[in-house]
């Protein structure tokens, strides 16, 4: 009897737990979704459903997260956390979130992301991360980018975006870029030759806007020609080793040859040089040819000319001297019967 009712207040107390709902929250069961949203709150309920599947939060205080934060509700699908006041979030910030498809991180305060803190979101498909104060993203974010389909990052202070990161994304269809803070230098030129192959491949995306340098300031970076591009120089082998090391990363600054002889300087990355340079090989044939052609056709023009020139000539000349011929006949015929008739 002791432990009938031991069973039974064991299935009550588990019943009464995933029938909880946390203050200041609306549990919806048949969608299992709790939306927290718009409610002051500086941190995450601790009493949520652990069969959720939708967890609401945007619109609140929240301004840090612990480790673990989500481990009571290891379902979940989707996740918002947009408009909260996150400057930082721990790198094991979402694990066991193994079921999570969707995170927004929208108008948030975030500087910097962490290249661990979505390891464990293997099946994520759409990432939201616009409108905060992120300077840089992940070189090599890992396996759980993989089945990204959405990936948002517009409104950021970005300059930069490492090709790598996106070759880490091989299944993404709508990519969000714009109004970030875009250095257009060699740097972003492999971004440039990315995006127009995600594009002939069906991809959508927005407009990458130059915010540098002065001659590109405004440009849209798909529309700057490919010739304008100088390529990013590599450290010569004089310098030190652990300053050519440096040198030659992908994030590292470019000395020009006269500082190898004035020693440090100012550094500046490459930048892009208005002046156009020769496209490639292909362009430089096919501007041959095309030359060939047109001075052909010129002297094609020349000949005919000549030739018609010589021809009407010729013609004019025919048809006057017959014309003088027929003109001196009667004159001379003339000239006869006088000196015939004069007397003897």
């Amino acid at each position: 009897m002791k432990g009938e009712l031991l069973l039974l207040w064991g299935a009550l107390a588990l019943l009464r737990l995933a029938g909880s709902c946390p203050e200041k929250c609306r549990c919806h069961s048949s969608s299992r979704s709790v939306d927290c949203s718009r409610q002051g709150l500086a941190e995450v309920p601790q009493d949520l459903p652990p069969q959720t599947q939708t967890l609401l939060l945007h619109d609140n205080q929240i301004g840090q997260l612990p480790a673990f934060a989500f481990r009571s509700v290891p379902q979940l699908t989707t996740l918002n956390l947009g408009n909260n006041s996150l400057s930082h979030l721990a790198a094991g910030v979402f694990h066991g979130l193994q079921h999570l498809q969707v995170l927004n991180l929208t108008q948030n305060s975030l500087h910097f992301l962490e290249s661990r803190l979505f390891h464990s979101l293997s099946q994520l498909r759409e990432l939201d991360l616009s409108s905060n104060d992120i300077r840089h993203l992940p070189t090599s974010p890992g396996k759980p980018w993989q089945n990204l389909t959405i990936f948002a990052v517009q409104q950021n202070q970005l300059q930069h975006l490492d090709r790598a990161l996106l070759e880490s994304m091989p299944r993404v269809r709508l990519l969000r870029l714009k109004d970030n803070l875009w250095k257009c230098n060699c740097r972003l030129l492999s971004l440039k030759l990315w995006l127009e192959k995600f594009i002939y491949k069906g991809g959508v995306t927005d407009s990458v806007i130059c915010a540098s340098p002065d001659p590109w300031k405004g440009e849209d970076l798909l529309k700057i020609p490919h010739e304008l591009y100088q390529p990013c120089p590599f450290p010569s082998p004089d310098v030190g080793s652990s300053r050519g090391q440096q040198l030659g990363s992908a994030h590292s600054l470019f000395l020009s040859p006269e500082s190898h002889s004035l020693g440090e300087r100012d550094p500046s990355e490459c930048e892009l040089k208005p002046k156009p340079r020769p496209a490639s090989l292909r362009h430089a044939v096919a501007t041959v040819i095309i030359t060939g052609v047109v001075c052909g056709i010129v002297c094609l023009m020349m000949l005919a000319a000549a030739i018609y020139g010589c021809t009407y000539a010729a013609i004019t000349a025919q048809y006057h001297g017959g014309r003088l011929a027929q003109t001196n006949e009667p004159v001379k015929m003339e000239g006869k019967e006088l000196y015939a008739s004069s007397p003897a």
